[in-house]
């Protein structure tokens, strides 16, 4: 039970800091390579941000806005019935991720949870709907709230929706 206790400590730990500016800096350039790499060789059942922070991450694959390539991005996405709403934070960056302008572009993309993947369209979340699922993203992720103070524009938040809905 003692041990069982520090593991949830360290990833509480873990979830609180990594909205720090230098932790952000760090994630921003090691998370996603090794949480793709540890989801492609768990075939989709575990990554680094998994075991680390105990937080359910997804492959999202965007269509490239002005390539027309596939781009795959490991985010948080946070289940909403059959949906699946996710934060474009970007660490708090003065910047939106690259794959929030692709599903500007191309709204149709592709999502894998947990094994599962589904086609799916983008939808940018407004007022009380996009502040309710704010919330709900930083009650699991409390980092989202330093990037909000950090970033210097209104964080997007995304509706990916079944195609077949």
């Amino acid at each position: 039970m003692k041990r069982y206790n520090q593991i949830g400590a360290f990833r509480r730990m873990i979830r609180r800091t990594a909205g720090a500016r230098p932790m952000a800096w760090l994630y921003g350039h090691i998370q996603e390579p090794l949480d793709r790499l540890v989801y492609r060789l768990t075939s989709g059942r575990a990554t680094v941000t998994t075991w680390l922070g105990d937080v359910e991450m997804t492959m999202l694959t965007t269509t490239g806005a002005k390539t027309g390539l596939p781009r795959t991005h490991v985010v948080l996405g946070m289940p909403d019935g059959e949906r699946v709403i996710v934060i474009a934070s970007n660490y708090g960056r003065d910047h939106h991720p690259a794959w929030y302008h692709n599903v500007i572009v191309h709204p149709v993309a592709t999502i894998e949870m947990g094994g599962v993947t589904r086609e799916v369209v983008a939808r940018d979340l407004k007022g009380e709907e996009r502040e309710s699922h704010y919330r709900r993203a930083v009650d699991i992720y409390p980092g989202f709230t330093l990037y909000q103070r950090r970033a210097r524009r209104e964080i997007p938040v995304l509706s990916f929706d079944p195609v077949d809905a």
